[in-house]
Parts: C-alpha cells; structure tokens; sequence
C-alpha cells in the first residue's frame, strides 16, 4: 500500500513534466507516417493476444469474480475488433479529402489534410479498463497522436498488467501511464492536453468539464445515463425477457447499455 502511494505521489507531481515530454515528441515527429502508426497497431494487437489469460485473472482480482468469458467479450475482443477495422481503413482516413469550392472561389481548389492533434489524455472507469484505456489510444495513435491515460484505481491488478504490455510495444515518448486516487484524476483533467477524453458518470462528467475549461481544452465525455427498453406488441415476451436479462447482466450491470 506504501509503495502504491508513493507511486501516485510521483505520477501526481510529475504530470506537467511528462505532458512536456510528450509535448516535445510531437514537435519532433508531428507527423507520424503511415507505416509507423500501422506498426504500432500491429504490435499493439500482438501484445494484447499475448497477455490476454494475464488480462483476464487480472480482472478477476480486481472484480472478487469475474469470467474469462465476460473479460474476452466484453473488454479484449472489442480491442482486437477496433485494431482490425483501423489497419483496414487507416490509409482512406489520412488521404486528404476534396471539397466543393463553390462559384465564388472558383477556379480554386480545395483540400482538407488531417493532421494529429498532439497529446491526448484518457481517463479511464474501473468498469470497462482495458476496452475503455486500449480501445481510446487506438484511436489516438491511428490518427498519429502521443497519449497520457490515467487509470483507475479500482483496477490495480489490471493496470499492472497494461503497463507491462504498453511499456512493451511504447516508450515513454509515445504513451504514458498515470494511476492513482481522484486527487490524482483532478491533477490530470487541468492539464492542457490537445484533447481529453473521459469515461464515467454525469456527475463527474461534470467536474472534469470545469477542470478542462481555463485551458480550453476540447473534451470527449462519454457519460452514463439510462437504457429503456421497450417491448415492441409482436415480440415474444419470453424471448424478450430472456434477452434483456443477458444484457443487464453483462458485466454485473455496470454497463451504460444495461437496460432498464
């Protein structure tokens, strides 16, 4: 518990520093080319196979219990699916596309260029943390960004296990890891980062909007709400049962689809 709180203390101390290094890896290569995010993302997809059992016992540390079966279908497969859809559509999403100039600045010609934004920060939930860290940074590295996720501290059996397996395929150059408590978590959403991304309730929602706001940083909340369910007059009322029972208890209901 000592080693772990010395640990967060570091992570909370340090955090302009590394945001700095990452900073100063982005003007150096602001541009990642298109081998070099592919590669990445194959080795990304690599690492994530080989720890997957890892991932797995991990998760069912974290949790008390929790089945491999959830673990592959609920937070690994997702991850391999992403990689797989991105290798596939990398190359079309970075290609400069046309637009329609219109009468008034013809004859000229207008393109859009996609350029990386720079550092992305990630704030992963405890319920979800590998398909909710890993699923993120593919995007972020795909359209050729460095990436700083705090993880939560619900989750410590896993996040040493997704340290292992970033430190493998990044270095610290590329993706930074951060844990530690919600002190922690408020240090990370003041940082200026190119763009934030944060998972988890409305409420917090809320706080890591007003954290980000001084620097202006543009954010991506995806927040939980409520799922109704409505049964439609010529579905079958057990099948129809059935069904949303396998949906509330995917993942112990803690989920944002689960449905009510």
């Amino acid at each position: 518990m000592e080693a772990m709180q010395l640990q967060e203390a570091a992570d909370k101390l340090s955090l302009p520093a590394r945001l700095a290094k990452l900073r100063e890896a982005c003007q150096q290569n602001p541009m990642p080319s298109l081998s070099e995010r592919r590669a990445h993302l194959s080795q990304l997809k690599r690492a994530l196979i080989a720890h997957k059992q890892p991932l797995c016992d991990a998760l069912a540390k974290d949790y008390g219990q929790r089945s491999d079966y959830d673990s592959m279908i609920a937070d690994i497969l997702p991850c391999v699916m992403q990689i797989n859809y991105t290798q596939k559509r990398i190359k079309r999403w970075m290609r400069p596309h046309r637009r329609h100039t219109g009468l008034l600045l013809a004859p000229a010609r207008v393109e859009v260029f996609y350029q990386p934004l720079g550092v992305v920060g990630i704030i992963v939930p405890w319920n979800f943390p590998v398909m909710l860290s890993l699923g993120p940074l593919i995007s972020a590295i795909a359209a050729g960004n460095r990436a700083m996720l705090k993880l939560s501290e619900f989750t410590p059996h896993t996040n040493r296990v997704l340290r292992e397996l970033l430190d493998g395929v990044f270095d610290e150059r590329e993706v930074m890891v951060i844990e530690g408590d919600a002190q922690v978590a408020a240090a990370f959403s003041t940082l200026p980062f190119d763009h934030l991304l944060f998972t988890g309730s409305t409420a917090v929602g809320r706080l890591v909007m007003a954290a980000a706001a001084p620097q202006l940083t543009p954010l991506t909340l995806e927040l939980g709400g409520k799922s109704p369910c409505l049964i439609a007059p010529d579905m079958p009322l057990a099948l129809a049962v059935e069904r949303m029972i396998f949906g509330k208890s995917l993942n112990a209901g803690q989920i944002c689809v689960a449905p009510d």
